[in-house]
């Protein structure tokens, strides 16, 4: 591993001032660092943090990825890591035309590090030398506990197991609510809640068109600029039209504010820590810092897990804008065509989140700069109106609007920004599809592939699906029963792995120090599939039934009830 040479370095520096120019912003300071695949084999189990915890995993992956590197000889062209300042590594097998080309997808990463909202807790920690710190002190530990030191791989082990838990959103959401009174005001809460779920769940319901939101936010506008902020807002609600229209909607609010002030439980290794009568004995005390270090480094890496297809469009968005703009690009020009055809090009099959979230990004300029995301241009349904549409508002309105989805989207956001009716062009725009597997039609035990769908909702739905979802878990104590530790999985579609829940159930007992209980959903087969019934019917008809079911954890030993079942039925999803 070698530092970048000085005619690199300026290499860099120019694709810095380039990027600034074309709008991106980032600190100065960056780190750059030549390195060998092997170099890349190591670090990569420690997500390229030099300075993270030793942990045996760590050594099983390096040896794993030697092996797979072995088999299957590749080239990793670069890598970057959200640290102060940001720390990018280059492949020495690159030549230097590639490495500008790369230098400038890295500067993308690095403003969307810098700028995002969903990172803000990061905009100012030097997480490697945090990282190091922690390193330290589970050094420390493990040399104070001697020939015990293996529990600390045990605790380290038990607490990665759960580090998706760790209450990311509530943190957000807290910071959110800050940073929104003190830009709107007091009223700010009540116009974001009419104008957010209410109405929306209301034109949901089909209750109201889609044209009743923009008139609304249009005499909302008119109120607000014939009077000051608040008298505007005061106005709003207290206009006999509203007050007719919707009588529920001040007890609707009230309801909704008083469930928002409600103390939300913190995460669930918070919970632990604070609670848990074994952890907090005296001789178990090294525990909780043991977990407190596997806590901050996923809270670190929480909003990179979130934000994959946005953060890695977002980079590929700028690379092909700036690289195709600089002149280093000459006689290189089939190079570029073929590696960049490798990174952004959308699979047949599943999906690619480099292409993904530059698409997304390119069609959200082109709508902002022809004015379709007016309400004018929504109010629109049809076709041919809505392709014509344009009322050039500029490149200027376009990049400006990238830039806001850059700040404010995760992946979620990204993807159910669009409307339905904008989703569906932007899926005919590129063509996309959702493929699906059934038998072949001529030989019985080949399954072949085919288009399912072309639809916008389904290809929405599958990107939904591929996105990072925790599991929504209660464990406010309202069922628990003997100081045990009552787990209430809220069911959003999606089931555990049932290999996984007896050894997470067993070191939440270890930490919990008494009876764990996961109560969850899941589905099971009533009949196995038939294959042509299959075919017949062009999917597969599953019969299941969806049941509750509680896992109890005591003593290392798991035991599984059925709680309660619905009626069998047929999952064609």
């Amino acid at each position: 591993m070698e530092l970048l040479t000085q005619t690199m370095k300026s290499e860099m520096e120019t694709c810095k001032k380039r990027a600034r120019d074309a709008g991106l912003q980032f600190q100065d300071n960056t780190l750059e660092y030549i390195v060998t695949n092997q170099d890349l084999l190591e670090l990569s189990p420690r997500v390229m943090i030099p300075t993270l915890y030793d942990y045996w995993v760590h050594d099983v992956e390096v040896h794993r990825n030697r092996w797979h590197y072995d088999a299957y000889p590749s080239n990793p062209y670069e890598t970057v890591i959200n640290t102060r300042p940001p720390i990018s590594y280059y492949n020495q097998d690159n030549a230097d035309w590639f490495n500008v080309l790369i230098f400038y997808h890295v500067l993308g990463h690095i403003d969307f590090f810098q700028n995002n909202v969903f990172f803000r807790g990061t905009w100012n920690d030097d997480f490697c030398g945090q990282a190091l710190a922690d390193k330290r002190l589970l050094n420390s530990i493990r040399s104070e506990r001697g020939e015990e030191k293996r529990w600390v791989d045990y605790v380290i082990e038990f607490a990665r197991a759960i580090d998706n838990l760790v209450g990311y959103h509530q943190e957000l959401a807290q910071e959110d609510r800050r940073e929104q009174a003190k830009i709107f005001g007091a009223f700010s809460e009540k116009v974001n809640f009419y104008f957010g779920p209410f109405l929306k769940g209301l034109h949901e319901q089909k209750q109201i068109e889609l044209k009743f939101y923009a008139d609304e936010i249009a005499r909302y506008n008119r109120c607000v600029a014939e009077l000051k902020k608040q008298q505007g807002e005061i106005a709003f609600f207290e206009d006999n039209f509203l007050r007719s229209k919707f009588p529920e909607f001040n007890n609707v609010f009230k309801k909704q504010k008083e469930k928002d002030e409600k103390p939300k439980p913190k995460d669930i290794f918070q919970h632990l820590m604070d609670h848990s009568d074994f952890l907090n004995k005296e001789e178990n005390t090294w525990m909780q810092e043991v977990m407190q270090v596997v806590r901050r480094t996923s809270l670190y890496f929480q909003p990179q897990t979130r934000s994959k297809i946005s953060n890695e469009g977002w980079a590929s968005f700028w690379h092909q804008k700036l690289f195709l703009a600089d002149e280093r690009i000459k006689t290189h020009e089939a190079d570029y065509a073929k590696v960049d055809s490798g990174v952004t090009t959308d699979p047949r099959l599943g999906i690619n989140p480099y292409a993904a979230g530059m698409h997304l990004f390119e069609f959200i300029e082109d709508m902002a700069r022809k004015g379709k995301l007016s309400p004018q241009y929504q109010l629109l349904h049809g076709i041919e109106e809505r392709k014509q549409y344009d009322q050039n508002f500029g490149d200027a309105y376009g990049k400006q609007a990238v830039f806001e989805a850059r700040k404010y989207c995760d992946d979620y956001l990204l993807v159910n920004f669009l409307s339905d009716e904008d989703f569906q062009d932007f899926v005919d725009r590129y063509k996309l599809f959702v493929a699906g597997t059934r038998p072949s039609r001529t030989e019985w035990n080949i399954a072949e592939v085919y288009i399912k769908s072309k639809s916008g909702k389904d290809y929405r739905r599958l990107l939904n699906r591929a996105l990072y979802h925790p599991p929504n878990i209660d464990f406010s104590g309202q069922k628990a029963k003997d100081g045990e530790l009552y787990l209430d999985h809220v069911y959003e579609g999606r089931s555990f792995f049932k290999r996984y829940i007896a050894s997470v159930l067993i070191g939440l007992e270890f930490f919990w120090g008494r009876r764990v209980k996961l109560e969850t959903t899941e589905y099971e087969q009533v009949q196995p599939i038939d294959q042509w019934e299959w075919w017949r019917r062009g999917r597969p008809p599953l019969k299941y039934k969806k049941i509750r079911v509680l896992y109890t954890c005591e003593r290392k030993q798991v035991t599984r009830t059925v709680m309660g079942l619905s009626k069998p039925g047929y999952d064609y999803e």
